[in-house]
């Protein structure tokens, strides 16, 4: 449990300082250029496509981390038994 609990923490930490990373590079390479437009949309589309993928890809494998684990504990099994009681009594008519 506490290897997930560190394992989650610190894939969230290297999302939260690589976003800011990028960005700041990202910024900078466009204060640098000096207003040459078509390299300045390239370096934002490039950051862009940074950004989402590293925020894309964590919160991917979290939730397949999650599903994985609560199919390992069995979770899935004890919701589907209680969402669907069985009755032995006969139907009125």
């Amino acid at each position: 449990m506490l290897v997930e609990r560190d394992r989650a923490r610190y894939g969230l930490l290297a999302v939260v300082l690589s976003n800011p990373a990028i960005s700041g590079v990202a910024i900078f390479g466009v204060w640098r250029l000096d207003g040459d437009k078509a390299v300045i949309v390239g370096v934002l589309t490039a950051a862009f496509t940074a950004v989402s993928s590293m925020t894309t890809a964590y919160l991917g494998i979290k939730a397949v981390s999650n599903t994985a684990k609560s199919i390992a504990l069995g979770d899935t099994g004890s919701r589907r038994a209680q969402a669907a009681p069985t009755s032995t009594t006969p139907p009125h008519l």
